[in-house]
């Protein structure tokens, strides 16, 4: 019996990616940028906000025990979530805006996989070396130099990782009352979880998955290319310019053709170089062989520095790829080469694909902003702006009071021992103020009604701040009159806060025994 070949494996093993450190404009953006937003990630829930004695005093808060959302003087309520669904829509639509504009800058610049890879690998170069040195130990056995480094490594990632976790649980409560419950060991066990698994998946995903997050994990490199078009401005190299490849190039092309024309000269006679076209003499010498053209080569000289300093392991030079995040890094690197053997920059660059086939063919380019100021970012622009018009609108004209009327239908309505007929309603009222406040209530209707409350003889009820208050109350109408008598009478319940002389109202029916 013939043993049977085994299936190839479906499963390509992960090759290990080690970036060589590269310096430039667009690295140094980068690093601004990881400052920036790290800076904001671990600095804002210790920024304070005073909204008064009864309200809590950290700009930023997600209040799950109150359901409130706190940012900064804005105050969103459970009800209100409509302005997270809106913001949500805007960073949507600004993510396909950027990417129809300028291609993947939110994956290359600003994405939390970006900002914490760029600062592992920052360790990692710190501790172990730049790129040859990585390799070199990737490759080495297991020694005590290997250990220690690797250790030192993991442990400093793991400190990140772990000031990752604790920074995300402070936006849910006080910062400093759960920094130092953490220490005492007595905050809630839900929040060590949650520091454990932020740990984890930062530790995990930062230091080890890295560019397999971006691949396999991520959608958006697949939905990219719905964003992008050839008016795109997005990384790509000119292989117009750069094409065919060769190894230091100019210095020995120069040097061949110089023992070229020698050669050639020394082939021809005294009487040929004087009247040039006429037949050699017979004392002429004989002619040397002529030596191949020297083939012309493109600026790229092959070094493969675009390659080793891109942090997914892809050579930009074979066109647009699903794994590029356009952090511009392998621009800095040939920018660099190019200087060094003074060919002008740009070999790599930021351009539009439609802008690389003009090039080309010797044609002018389109200036930036037709690229950037298209039918699909100019709509993707204008439903951006709408949307947050909207919802600053919203913002600005909503009131600190409110109420809702949800009337009791079970029954319907109650007939009293004189013949009034009574209707039962729940209204729940809010107070969004910063302070206690004294609202009035009172209905309106075209017929004959009367409004009380459960609890108290008075129509005036005093809502603490920031508070909302469920309050029964009785609409009632006398057996003679003529909303008793109807089946349904129109009637809007008012609420008024006697300070700050604002008012709001609902909408309901009163039921009567009909005809």
């Amino acid at each position: 019996m013939t043993d049977q070949p085994s299936p190839p494996s479906l499963y390509a093993p992960r090759e290990p990616i080690f970036p060589r450190k590269v310096t430039g404009f667009f690295r140094r953006f980068k690093w601004a940028i990881l400052i920036v937003t790290l800076g904001i990630y671990y600095i804002t829930p210790w920024i304070r906000w005073d909204r008064g004695p009864s309200l809590p005093d950290q700009a930023v808060l997600v209040d799950l025990a109150s359901r409130r959302f706190y940012f900064f003087w804005i105050e969103i309520w459970p009800h209100e979530f409509y302005f997270v669904a809106g913001l949500l829509i805007m960073a949507g639509l600004g993510l396909f805006l950027f990417t129809s504009a300028l291609g993947r800058v939110w994956c290359g610049y600003t994405c939390p996989q970006t900002v914490w890879t760029d600062l592992f690998i920052l360790v990692e170069r710190w501790i172990e070396g730049d790129r040859n040195a990585r390799v070199r130990l990737h490759k080495a056995g297991w020694n005590l130099r290997k250990w220690r480094l690797r250790l030192t490594k993991w442990a400093v990632w793991l400190a990140i990782a772990v000031a990752t976790g604790g920074a995300w649980v402070f936006y849910f409560t006080d910062a400093p009352t759960l920094a130092r419950d953490l220490v005492n060991l007595t905050a809630h066990p839900a929040a060590y979880i949650t520091i454990a698994i932020l740990t984890a998946t930062t530790f995990i995903f930062g230091g080890f998955l890295r560019e397999q997050v971006c691949i396999y994990m991520c959608p958006w490199p697949r939905i990219q290319a719905a964003m992008m078009d050839p008016d795109t401005i997005t990384v790509a190299y000119r292989d117009w310019r750069g094409e065919p490849r060769g190894k230091g190039n100019n210095p020995r092309r120069s040097k061949a053709q110089a023992l070229q024309a020698e050669a050639a000269a020394q082939a021809t006679g005294p009487g040929e170089a004087r009247y040039p076209g006429t037949p050699y003499r017979q004392d002429a010498k004989p002619a040397a062989p002529v030596l191949p053209p020297i083939a012309e080569t493109g600026d790229c000289i092959d070094c493969m520095a675009c390659v080793n300093v891109c942090p997914m392991g892809i050579d930009i030079r074979n066109g647009q790829q699903m794994e590029c995040i356009t952090c511009a890094l392998c621009i800095d690197a040939c920018d660099d080469v190019m200087d060094k053997i003074g060919k002008p920059r740009g070999l790599i660059d930021y351009l539009a694909l439609s802008d690389e086939t003009a090039e080309r063919a010797g044609e002018p380019v389109k200036p930036l902003w037709k690229h950037i100021l298209r039918p699909r970012t100019i709509l993707y622009t204008a439903v951006w702006l709408l949307i947050g018009l909207g919802l600053v609108y919203a913002l600005f004209v909503r009131s600190d009071i409110e109420l809702t009327v949800s009337p009791v239908r079970n029954p319907t309505y109650v007939t009293l021992s004189d013949g009034t007929i009574r209707n039962i309603y729940d209204v729940r009222l809010r107070n969004k103020s910063g302070e206690d406040r004294e609202f009035r209530l009172r209905l309106s209707s075209d017929e004959i009604l009367r409004i009380e409350l459960e609890g108290t003889d008075d129509l005036s009820l005093n809502i603490p701040a920031d508070t909302t208050v469920l309050q029964r109350v009785y609409v009632t109408s006398r057996p003679q009159d003529q909303a008793a008598m109807n089946a349904a009478t129109d009637l809007r319940i008012w609420v008024e806060d006697t300070t700050a002389q604002t008012r709001a109202s609902k909408a309901t029916t009163f039921n009567g025994k009909g005809n």
